[in-house]
């Protein structure tokens, strides 16, 4: 499915405009060395509306989620840096005006469990994990999780773990219906199983945290992500072991996802790819200009981090972290500006015809607000 970047103000002669992209080129390519791997483009997904009655048994066999695509296959967590995943996994989504629906089905030779009560550390197994931030302002998001007994561990994020945020554990997705179906048998290393799949139902009055319930507007564009955890087992006896390394502790996990942040960490809801919601039968994602923008406050964010870590304060310029303060951004100029003390700092950028962005030290992105 081809990317269509909404444009805003008027057209440029195409010498101009040649012109200023290879310049906008050049800048972005001194700006953002060393960084490549964190300005890949998200996947996207345009999920269609259904009317149909679902049933939440794993099985996926009604008719609306015959129509609905499956998404390309699951990669590491880091993207091309490491081989494709052994299993191959794939999500298929549709949602009606209360609830999201996502499907899921993973190839599994032995699918086991242990972890067998709500909320407990669900990801010390294999599970299935979704990431929800409906703002897009990388504050305020959703994680659930779920293994093969349909047990679910879910919670809220107030902001990153990166920005000292704590996860709210005590929330859970009241409402949320799921169904497991497991092609094989549970906990036996004896035979080889082909799989297991997991239906949920996600109500959207849940994907807000004291703010009012709205339906998706034609064409809103919400964060999501999944993860897939598979840890290198062996079979003992009736269990499948993890193995563990020469130092005696357990082999890291595999972290297979559907949109590659480019770190090994899902908690980058920036990183996250793009969930379109739509009513027609055929549409075509559209990547609105904010987006382009957006990606230069990361910049900023990125660059004060590291700088931060270096020197023990933030940088108080654009020049301080080697950022061009005049993105041209398909074709339109844009401002950058940077307003920092030792301990804070706050970005904006900002081009004739659209409102103001803002990011500060803790990643939060807030758009001006117009006023009618």
């Amino acid at each position: 499915m081809k990317i269509k970047y909404l444009r805003a103000g008027k057209k440029v002669k195409a010498g101009l405009g040649l012109m200023l992209l290879s310049v906008s080129s050049a800048f972005a390519q001194q700006d953002f060395k060393g960084m490549e791997a964190l300005f890949t483009t998200p996947k996207h997904y345009v999920v269609k509306h259904t009317n149909a009655v679902l049933t939440m048994d794993g099985n996926l066999q009604e008719p609306a989620w015959q129509n609905a695509d499956w998404t390309a296959d699951f990669v590491d967590i880091e993207g091309t840096k490491k081989p494709l995943p052994e299993f191959k996994t794939q999500v298929k989504m549709l949602w009606n005006d209360s609830t999201l629906f996502i499907a899921v089905k993973m190839q599994e030779p032995q699918v086991w469990a242990t972890q067998m009560h709500h909320d407990d550390i669900i990801y010390k197994d294999n599970d299935f994990e979704v990431f929800i931030d409906p703002d897009n302002n990388t504050h305020q998001y959703f994680e659930i999780e779920i293994n093969a007994v349909n047990k679910i561990f879910d919670l809220f994020m107030p902001k990153s773990y990166r920005n000292q945020g704590d996860a709210l554990i005590g929330w859970n997705v009241e409402g949320l219906k799921t169904g497991v179906q497991i092609q094989g048998t549970l906990n036996n290393p004896a035979d080889k199983d082909e799989g297991w799949a997991v239906e949920m139902a996600i109500p959207l009055k849940e994907l807000r945290m004291g703010f009012p319930v709205t339906v998706p507007q034609e064409g809103a564009i919400w964060r999501i992500n999944f993860s897939r955890v598979e840890w290198h087992t062996k079979p003992e006896g009736k269990r499948n072991v993890k193995l563990k390394g020469a130092d005696g502790r357990e082999l890291p996990e595999e972290n297979w996802v559907w949109s590659p942040p480019g770190i090994i960490s899902m908690h980058a809801p920036e990183r996250w790819g793009y969930l379109q919601f739509t009513r027609k039968p055929n549409m075509e994602f559209s990547l609105p200009y904010s987006e382009l923008q957006r990606k230069w406050l990361w910049l900023v964010y990125y660059k004060q981090k590291e700088y931060h870590q270096k020197n023990k304060r933030y940088a108080a310029t654009l020049t301080q972290l080697g950022i061009n303060a005049t993105p041209v951004i398909d074709s339109k100029k844009n401002t950058l500006q940077l307003e920092a003390t030792s301990k804070q700092f706050k970005a904006s950028i900002s081009t004739t015809g659209q409102p103001v962005i803002y990011i500060n030290d803790e990643g939060l992105v807030e758009t001006q607000k117009t006023r009618p």
